[in-house]
C-alpha cells in the first residue's frame, strides 16, 4: 500500500498543493475580522474625594468600577449608544430590519465584557476588559472608545442625578423637621399665652372675690361700729357725759374749783367708748351712717385695685405676640439651619468627575484575528493530501480486482466459440454427402 502511494506521489502532492491553494484563495476572499480592546481600572481615591466629602453620597473606586462595568453590560446603554451614533454602524444595517434588530445583530456577536470579582473590586488587580470584534469595513476603534466614553458619561449623569435627588430628599427631611420645630414652638407659645391669660384671669377673679369680701367685711365693721356708738351714746347720756371725759375727772365731781387745771392720766386699759361724750359719739355715728363706701378705710382695698389694674395688660403676652423673628426661638433648629446652608452650598463638579481610570484605550490592531490564512491553507493541504491518498488507494483496489474479471470473460468467450463450432459441424457434413 505504501509502495502504491509512493508510486503515485505526484498525484498526491498535486492534490495537496491544489487543495491548499483553493483553501488559501477562499480564506483571502473572506472579510478580515479585527478585535479592539479597552481596559478600565479603579480611579484614584482623590478623584472621588470631593463627592465623598459631601457626606451625602459615598462611592468607593471599586464600586465606581463595578457600576461602569454594569453600565457597559447594560442593554439600554448599548442601544442608546447605537441610536446616538448610527453613522458608525452603517455596515450592520440590513434592509427590512428594525433598528433594534440591527442592534441585536451587532450586540449578540461583537461585544465581549470581562467584569471583576466584586469581592476584589478594591484591589489593584481589579479591571474591566472590553473587546469588540468587527469587520474590516467598520471603524471598530471609534465604536469601542465611544461606547466606553458613553457608558462612563451615563454613569456620571446617574451619579449626578442620584446626588441631586438625595440632596433634595435631605432638604425635604430637614424642612420637615424645621416645620415640626416651628409647629412645636407655636403650640408652646399658644399654650404659654393661654396659661398666662388663665393665670391672670384666676388672679383677677381672686382679687375681685377678695375685694367683695373685704367690702362686705368693712360694711359689717361699720355697722358694728354704729351699734357700739349707739350704746355708748345711751350710756353717756345716762352719765351726763356731753364732752369727752376721763374716769378721774368724773371722780372729782362738782366740788372741784373752777380754775383751769391740766391733768395727765396714764392708764394701761382702754377707756370705754362713752367717755368720748355724747356730742362726739353722735357726730361719729352720723358720719358713719352717711358713708357710701368703706374701701378707703382699709389699705388692702387700694392694693387690690392696683393689682387689678396691673392684670389688665400682661406685658409678657404682648412681648410674645409682638415677636418679629420667631424662628430664632425654635428649639433645636440651629443644626438644621447649618445643614440646610451646607447642602444648598454644595458645589461638586460632576462634569469632570473621574469614575474610572482608562488604563488602555482601544487602538487599531496590527493584524486581523480572522481568517487565519496560514492555518486554513495548512488545513487545505492536509485535506488535499488525504484526498490524494484516498483516491490512490481506491484506484489500487479497483485495479487489483481487474485480472480475475478478465479471465472469466476469456473463458466465457472460448466456451461460446466452441459451442458455435459444434453447431456448424453437422451442417457441414450434411452438405458434403450428396456430392
Amino acid at each position: 500500500m505504501a509502495h502504491t502511494i509512493w508510486k503515485h506521489r505526484r498525484f498526491v502532492l498535486v492534490s495537496a498543493v491544489g487543495a491548499g491553494l483553493i483553501a488559501y484563495t477562499f480564506a483571502s476572499m473572506i472579510t478580515p475580522q479585527y478585535v479592539a480592546k479597552s481596559i478600565l481600572r479603579p480611579a484614584a481615591i482623590n478623584e472621588l474625594d470631593a463627592l465623598n466629602r459631601t457626606q451625602v453620597y459615598q462611592l468607593s473606586p471599586g464600586e465606581a468600577l463595578i457600576n461602569v462595568g454594569a453600565s457597559l453590560e447594560s442593554y439600554d446603554t448599548r442601544l442608546g449608544f447605537f441610536r446616538a451614533n448610527q453613522n458608525l454602524f452603517k455596515n450592520f444595517v440590513q434592509p427590512g430590519r428594525s433598528l433594534e434588530q440591527n442592534f441585536e445583530a451587532f450586540n449578540r456577536s461583537s461585544l465581549a465584557l470581562a467584569l471583576p470579582d466584586p469581592k476584589k473590586a478594591n484591589l489593584l488587580s481589579a479591571f474591566i476588559e472590553v473587546e469588540l470584534k468587527y469587520p474590516q469595513s467598520v471603524d471598530g476603534v471609534s465604536i469601542l472608545n465611544g461606547l466606553v466614553a458613553y457608558a462612563i458619561d451615563k454613569e456620571r449623569q446617574k451619579v449626578a442625578a442620584d446626588l441631586k435627588v438625595i440632596v433634595a430628599n435631605r432638604l425635604l427631611e430637614i424642612d420637615g423637621k424645621y416645620q415640626a420645630a416651628k409647629a412645636s414652638y407655636e403650640v408652646d407659645k399658644e399654650a404659654k399665652i393661654e396659661s398666662l391669660k388663665e393665670a391672670d384671669e384666676v388672679s383677677q377673679a381672686k382679687l375681685k372675690d377678695e375685694l367683695v369680701a373685704l367690702d362686705s367685711q368693712l360694711k359689717t365693721l361699720r355697722a358694728d361700729r354704729i351699734s357700739q356708738l349707739s350704746e355708748a351714746i345711751v350710756i353717756a347720756q345716762s352719765l351726763g357725759i356731753i364732752k369727752p371725759s376721763t374716769p378721774s375727772s368724773m371722780g372729782e365731781g362738782k366740788g372741784a374749783n373752777g380754775g383751769n387745771v391740766m391733768r395727765t392720766e396714764i392708764t394701761n386699759q382702754q377707756m370705754p367708748l362713752y367717755f368720748m361724750g355724747v356730742e362726739a359719739l353722735e357726730a361719729e355715728r352720723r358720719v358713719l351712717r352717711l358713708r357710701r363706701t368703706d374701701g378707703f378705710t382699709d389699705g388692702r382695698t387700694a392694693q387690690i385695685a392696683k393689682e387689678l389694674q396691673l392684670l389688665k395688660r400682661n406685658r409678657e403676652i404682648e412681648a410674645l405676640n409682638d415677636r418679629k423673628k420667631e424662628d430664632i426661638f425654635y428649639a433645636g433648629v440651629q443644626p438644621l439651619r447649618a445643614e440646610i446652608v451646607r447642602l444648598r452650598s454644595l458645589n461638586v463638579d460632576l462634569n469632570n468627575l473621574k469614575l474610572v481610570s482608562l488604563d488602555q484605550y482601544a487602538l487599531d490592531p496590527l493584524a486581523p484575528v480572522a481568517p487565519k490564512k496560514t492555518l486554513i491553507a495548512v488545513f487545505g493541504v492536509f485535506l488535499g493530501l488525504m484526498f490524494g491518498v484516498v483516491v490512490v488507494l481506491l484506484r489500487h483496489l479497483m485495479l487489483s480486482r481487474l485480472p480475475s474479471t478478465t479471465g472469466l470473460t476469456q473463458v466465457a468467450v472460448d466456451s461460446l466459440s466452441v459451442a458455435s463450432e459444434i453447431n456448424r459441424s453437422p451442417s457441414n457434413s450434411c452438405r458434403t454427402e450428396p456430392s
